[in-house]
């Protein structure tokens, strides 16, 4: 296992300074989360969407600012800087279609903007990986989507 992939079973803390220190890289640590989701998702089901493109195009930025310096010591102040993360899919992801966990939303527009929660998380360093699997509407506690199927815990599926 990687020292990126060890780092995912980490706190967001664990992670974020470690891209402090230079001991991983931004990209290295959404690299490593992008394979796990790769590796495990067929059997946990909590993706409906993955913003590969977006987020490694975010770490590749976050890592070439650290190594210019330019903004260096601003970036490195920030509490979740490169640390991976998703989103249920009820929360607007630019370019992406908001579900809801709905089959009726499928033909929806891309959504033109981040949400507020997503755009915080990213001014707080933060790389979205995706879009999480939820009950439709939110109307539930289980993640039972009769659409798309049970999002499943990863540690007892």
């Amino acid at each position: 296992m990687s020292s990126a992939a060890a780092l995912l079973c980490k706190s967001a803390a664990a992670m974020a300074e470690s891209v402090r220190a230079g001991t991983v890289s931004a990209s290295a640590l959404v690299q490593a989360s992008l394979a796990r989701i790769e590796a495990t998702d067929g059997r946990v089901n909590a993706f409906t969407e993955r913003t590969q493109r977006r987020a490694l195009q975010r770490a590749a930025a976050i890592d070439l600012q650290l190594a210019a310096g330019d903004g260096a010591h601003a970036l490195r102040s920030l509490p979740l800087l490169g640390v991976p993360f998703a989103v249920k899919n009820l929360f607007d992801i630019e370019g992406v279609s908001t579900l809801a966990g709905s089959k009726i939303e499928r033909e929806s527009p891309p959504a033109k903007a981040d949400a507020v929660l997503v755009q915080r998380l990213e001014a707080a360093g933060a790389v979205l990986v995706g879009a999480l699997n939820m009950d439709e509407y939110a109307y539930g506690f289980t993640t039972e989507n009769s659409h798309v199927g049970p999002a499943r815990n990863p540690h007892d599926l």
